[in-house]
């Protein structure tokens, strides 16, 4: 169960912020294996003075239409999985929303299973 939250800057209409959001999920289970109905998103679009990132840390050139996505997912993909999901999200990120791949900060929080609970107080995958 991945939780994505994805940060932007207020100001993008609903379209735009609906196919960042898509973008995301497909790119989840193109490329990381996630059940197409596994889909739990948070979305934050933020004043200009509480998104801060250097504009070229890491050998890019960001502009002010950054997007930083958060994906808390179980442990366990190796790094072809995670190079390929980057990958996935960037291309599909622009194909829908013209975001630019320099405008895409993507981090992963990695948990062990019996860190989840999908409700009713249960630890959904812990044996």
């Amino acid at each position: 169960m991945p939780l994505v939250k994805l940060y932007l800057r207020k100001g993008k209409s609903p379209e735009y912020v609906r196919s960042v959001a898509d973008a995301v999920h497909e790119a989840l289970v193109a490329a990381a294996n996630v059940p197409a109905d596994d889909r739990f998103q948070i979305i934050q679009q933020l004043e200009d003075d509480r998104l801060i990132a250097h504009p070229t840390y890491g050998g890019v050139n960001r502009s002010r239409d950054l997007i930083m996505v958060e994906i808390t997912l179980n442990s366990g993909r190796t790094v072809e999985i995670k190079k390929n999901l980057y990958a996935e999200i960037v291309s599909r990120m622009g194909r829908a929303a013209d975001v630019r791949p320099d405008d895409v900060l993507i981090s992963l929080v990695e948990v062990s299973k019996e860190n989840w609970s999908f409700g009713g107080g249960r630890a959904t995958y812990a044996g």
